[in-house]
């Protein structure tokens, strides 16, 4: 079983879509794998060393080698591929577009609307994931960063409402899930049940961190 790679980078390729390609040198042996373009980001320059997490998939009898930054979103990449209709293609485009912290976020809280945001990913798919991987992948929600203590967040019936309109603004789902958990601390928000308070509170504290 091909855990990870440690190596040196020696190619980036982009064939298009959120598909990049990277070329890894382990001792004069070159390793092709699929990454997301947000792990391209995240690359040393060519020539540089690095460590990538691996997942080997076989299709049609051929090899196809998956690249992750930590072992984590390796794991989640996994869980992904096991629900019935998700694809290593759209697992990879999941993780892509929400980012492996916002993505276990948004299935945990059971957002279908932050989850077919996915290109290819439609409700129907987006319960299903959800209705598979909720529970699995709420044990990783303290080690991702994105557990929000009680009184820490909006409450159920609101939270997609404020998620919605930040986003419809343009702030990122980092920016936005950092603002709720930290505007959450406040006593007078703890039990406020109207959305317009929580979207005026998070623009202000994003309008004061940007």
């Amino acid at each position: 079983m091909l855990s990870y790679l440690k190596g040196t980078l020696v190619d980036v390729q982009k064939p298009g879509g959120h598909r990049v390609m990277i070329t890894v040198d382990v001792h004069q042996v070159g390793y092709d794998l699929q990454v997301t373009s947000r792990f391209l980001a995240e690359l040393p320059p060519l020539g540089e060393s690095l460590q990538v997490f691996c997942h080997l998939q076989i299709r049609e009898e051929l090899p196809v080698v998956f690249g992750f930054a930590s072992r984590s979103e390796r794991d989640v990449f996994r869980q992904l591929v096991s629900v019935s209709g998700i694809g290593p293609q759209m697992a990879m485009a999941l993780l892509d577009t929400l980012g492996f912290q916002e993505l276990i976020q948004a299935v945990v809280s059971g957002n279908t609307r932050l989850i077919s945001r996915t290109k290819g990913v439609g409700n129907k798919t987006a319960e299903r994931l959800i209705l598979e991987l909720k529970t699995k992948l709420a044990e990783w929600r303290q080690q991702s960063g994105l557990t929000i203590a009680p009184g820490g967040g909006p409450m159920a019936n609101v939270q997609e409402e404020v998620e919605m309109t930040l986003l419809a603004l343009g702030y990122t789902n980092g920016e936005i899930v950092k603002a709720l958990q930290v505007i959450g601390r406040s006593s007078t928000l703890a039990k406020n049940d109207n959305a317009e308070d929580w979207i005026r509170e998070a623009i202000a504290w994003l309008s004061q961190a940007t």
